[in-house]
């Protein structure tokens, strides 16, 4: 329990206890009020034994059977003395004392410091009493110099973008550099790409490599229920900067502050609006913001307000891409420093069986192995480990506790001998990295691949392969069974799909021509495509359903004719993986080799 909650209920059960005590002191226990009627009948009766006179207000005493009275008497009646001494009543004098000055100031002023100081608490508990005044100030985030560590070192698979940056840091350590020959260095970067690319950490570390302040804010900090706040912070931002400038200021996810104007519901004048319209203010407006460059990411560039990108606000625009492979190879080798490793571990390998990985994948790479080995009980981490831990990453963990029976087990070990063994025999194929029976997510056995380099363009001639090493593994399965099963479900997908895409979009059959025939024009709806147009008529739709049928069949003939070409390694290769349950694609490879 926090101490601001232990002193609020501390000080609620100090009041009550010196409450109880003043009103049960102020009273006799087990009195009985009395009219002052009742009580001179009682005098009268002979029922009273004792009196104690309070003053000229109360009196109070008891009874004959001992019970305890008390009443209250009017002034200026000299008769009542009397009454109790003619009726033998043993009469007891007490002066007025009057009430004690702390009891009270206790009760007139007690519950007003109480409320103050609940209310003291309270405002603690809020980071401090100038919380609730200080709505519309910046939750800004400083970096000291001294305090940060990130410099171009720690950053990795973004070459390009660095240099892009020198120039941000030239001049934030030598301004004068620039002014000489009248140049104005940008007012802002805008830094996108795709999620985990190392946006924030490229800013940081050029605030770090400039050795200035870094201030960070998230653009959903800005936007708060009350009107006017987000622009107050916008303002009080900016003016701390130029406080400090030289500075950056890096601004996280500003597409939850600057889309585009005018697209909201209702009055276009909202709350975001006007947080937008005073960024723009303060950007590119009247007064000059010296010193203070903003660097800012997104994830959506194209939905940002065209304002704020034009010239003079973020006039330079730096793309961080996915890193290539030898960009991976070092960022591994970056974040593999935290680990204790086995000596020359090639990461390479690594880097060619991760084409797609974001450095905060590579990231979560590096810590999932060091989780395994851990789990292994092992002093340090081997290749395998890294290998596991992508293969566990894009394929889920290894079902070891699933029973397949062994006419299962025999028919996925053809199966993906078939894919490999095509793969192998196939030209412009990625090499086989290692084949495997063990069931991982959804599949029952899976073939890997290590490309060379990373592809971003594709010729026909690869493509082709890829559909050919699809159909391999239901090739197998029917040669050597006579049957098919539903394990080519998704291979089949994926083939029909590269077959529509180099028909439909890439334009690579002849009888079609170099026409694309896919739209974009569609509706996303919670995510999902609706409404898909097409753009060409029966004739042409049933022309690609005829070349994709054609492609298709002509690609699973090609695979059926390199199995049975290669028989014999098809059963050593599904021998080996019953055996084994994990090939390497040079074991295959030494197979063919030995057939010729």
């Amino acid at each position: 329990m926090k101490s601001e909650n232990v002193l609020i209920i501390f000080s609620i059960l100090v009041l009550a206890v010196l409450l109880m005590n003043i009103f049960n002191g102020m009273e006799t226990p087990d009195a009985k009020a009395l009219k002052y009627s009742d009580f001179m009948h009682q005098i009268r009766t002979g029922n009273v034994v004792t009196a104690t006179i309070v003053g000229n207000t109360m009196i109070e005493g008891k009874f004959l059977d001992g019970k305890a009275y008390r009443t209250n008497i009017p002034p200026n009646n000299p008769n009542l003395v009397n009454s109790l001494r003619k009726h033998e009543v043993q009469i007891t004098f007490v002066p007025d004392a009057g009430m004690p000055w702390y009891i009270s100031l206790l009760i007139h002023w007690g519950p007003f410091i109480f409320i103050f100081v609940i209310w003291l608490l309270l405002m603690k508990r809020m980071q401090g009493a100038g919380r609730l005044f200080s709505i519309g100030k910046s939750r800004a985030q400083r970096a000291d110099p001294a305090q940060r560590k990130i410099t171009f070192e720690d950053v990795a698979g973004v070459d390009e973008c660095k240099d892009e940056l020198v120039e941000i840091i030239e001049f934030l350590k030598d301004p004068t550099k620039f002014r000489k020959l009248g140049g104005r260095i940008p007012k802002g970067v805008l830094m996108s790409g795709p999620p985990g690319t190392g946006k924030t950490l490229l800013a940081k570390a050029v605030a770090g490599e400039a050795e200035v302040p870094f201030y960070s804010i998230s653009g959903s900090d800005f936007v708060e229920m009350f009107v006017g706040v987000g622009a107050s912070r916008v303002r009080d931002l900016f003016e701390e900067g130029r406080k400090n400038s030289p500075c950056i200021l890096f601004i996280d996810e500003i597409d939850a502050v600057g889309r585009s104007r005018g697209t909201g519901l209702g009055s276009g004048n909202d709350e975001r609006e006007q947080t937008l319209n005073q960024l723009l203010v303060e950007m590119d407006g009247f007064d000059a913001m010296e010193g203070i460059i903003v660097v800012a990411a997104t994830n959506r560039p194209d939905v940002l307000d065209p304002a704020l990108l034009r010239p003079g606000r973020f006039d330079r625009q730096i793309y961080v891409s996915l890193p290539d492979i030898k960009g991976r190879e070092a960022i591994l080798g970056i974040h593999s420093r935290k680990v204790v490793q086995e000596e020359g571990i090639d990461f390479s390998i690594i880097a060619k069986g991760t084409p797609g990985f974001s450095g905060a994948d590579l990231k979560n790479l590096v810590n999932e192995a060091a989780l395994w080995a851990a789990r292994q009980n092992k002093s340090a981490l081997g290749l395998k480990d890294f290998e596991d831990a992508r293969d566990r990453i894009l394929m889920g963990p290894e079902r070891h506790s699933m029973v397949m029976s062994e006419k299962e087990k025999l028919s996925t070990a053809y199966h993906e001998a078939g894919h490999a063994l095509v793969a192998i025999l196939t030209s412009k194929s990625d090499p086989v990295h290692k084949v495997t029976i063990v069931p991982r997510g959804r599949a029952l056995g899976v073939t890997s691949f290590l490309p060379e380099n990373d592809n971003r363009a594709y010729d026909t001639d690869y493509l082709s392969s890829r559909v050919t090493i699809a159909m391999g593994g239901r090739a197998a399965e029917e040669i050597i069974f006579d049957e098919i099963t539903t394990g080519a479900s998704n291979d089949i997908q994926q083939a029909t799909t590269t077959v529509r895409s180099m028909i439909c979009r890439y334009g690579m059959n002849e009888s079609i021509g170099p026409i694309a025939l896919d739209t974009d024009n569609q509706q996303h709806v919670f995510g999902r495509d609706f409404l898909k147009d097409r753009e060409y008529g029966e004739k042409t739709a049933s022309q690609v359903d005829h070349e994709m049928r054609k492609l298709l069949t002509m690609h699973y003939q090609k695979a059926k004719k390199l199995l049975q070409d290669h028989i014999d390694v098809l059963h050593a290769t599904a021998k080996m993986l019953m055996e084994e349950e994990t090939v390497d694609g040079q074991q295959i490879s030494d197979l063919l080799a030995q057939e010729s």
